[in-house]
């Protein structure tokens, strides 16, 4: 048994999980499971760099988990960073931020590495499940990229490109630094446009029909689920493993463009951190059903962070 600490921080979020992996069974227990909307990425699409009030987000939320790494006593930590700090001219200046606080440099890994994670973290648990044929494709739908991953005990293809809920919102969304409320029209056009391209371009490596298991992970994914399950509040082990249809995916996007910010902080389930993003999100999830043809989505709540741990095991 191994104590591990992971971290993952994207484009939107960082999150933290300390547990114990035991290889033998395949089992990793949760310890500490949180996460902090930080919103790594702003601006990041439209200047190349990482904002400084943002890294000091980032950072503050690094100083909280120092605390509960040291109180769990973990062995051995892996801190991944994903797209914000790939794109980002001054990823440097963050780098020396988390080696100063944690003590472990963030490795800054490429989108392919990215969907391996999140493939392993998604489907070691679905192994051997009679209701949930082979091959799955996994979407991880993020703050700044997509990843696409298909495999059955293994990945045998993925690619990530560049489509994302905070992405997308501020590209077409934002008008003199407020997000449109509710979008229009063209605003929506625009954002199809863009996932559609992305779609011809991850399915140049990835086969987006055929597959058998659509697995979607992931705030955007997850909430959507939270909302078709009509919950009163955010229950991740409602959320683990429900299956989301097309018509509700579709229902739901609908209701979603059409909402004020108002009406989307009021449903009980949303986190204060996706109000702005969310029908981003929810767009890119239901552009991914209508190419792949896929009836419904199996969603998970465990995912890159989990697929973090088991590679320190």
């Amino acid at each position: 048994m191994t104590r591990v600490a992971a971290i993952d921080c994207g484009t939107n979020s960082i999150r933290l999980l300390v547990a114990d992996a035991d290889p033998a069974t395949g089992e990793l227990t949760d310890l500490d499971r949180r996460m902090h909307i930080v919103r790594l990425g702003q601006g990041v699409d439209r200047t190349g760099r990482l904002a400084p009030e943002a890294l000091e987000r980032t950072f503050a939320a690094c100083r909280e988990y120092a605390g509960v790494i040291k109180e769990h006593g973990a062995e051995r930590i892996r801190f991944v960073a994903t797209s914000a700090s790939r794109d980002a001219e001054n990823r440097d200046e963050f780098v020396r931020g988390v080696v100063d606080i944690l003590g472990v440099e963030p490795e800054v890994i490429s989108g392919d590495q990215e969907a391996e994670f999140s493939f392993i973290g998604a489907t070691k648990e679905l192994t051997g499940r009679d209701d949930l044929a082979k091959p799955y494709l996994v979407v991880d739908i993020g703050g700044g990229s997509t990843e696409f991953v298909v495999g059955d005990d293994r990945v045998t293809a993925a690619r990530s490109v560049d489509i994302g809920c905070v992405r997308m919102t501020e590209r077409h969304l934002v008008h003199e630094g407020t997000v449109s409320d509710p979008p229009t029209l063209g605003q929506v056009t625009a954002i199809r446009a863009d996932v559609e391209a992305a779609l011809d371009l991850a399915e140049e490596t990835v086969p987006l029909t055929g597959t058998a298991t659509l697995v979607g992970l992931a705030g955007t994914v997850t909430t959507v689920a939270a909302i078709a399950l009509d919950l009163a509040e955010y229950d991740p082990a409602a959320i683990h493993h429900s299956r989301v249809t097309f018509e509700q995916v579709q229902d739901i996007t609908g209701r979603l463009l059409t909402s004020t910010h108002a009406e989307r902080t009021a449903i009980p389930a949303m986190h204060p951190g996706r109000v702005d993003v969310i029908t981003s999100g929810a767009l890119i999830l239901l552009e991914v059903m209508k190419r792949t043809g896929a009836r419904e989505v199996v969603v998970s709540e465990h995912d890159i962070l989990d697929g973090i741990g088991w590679s320190i095991a």
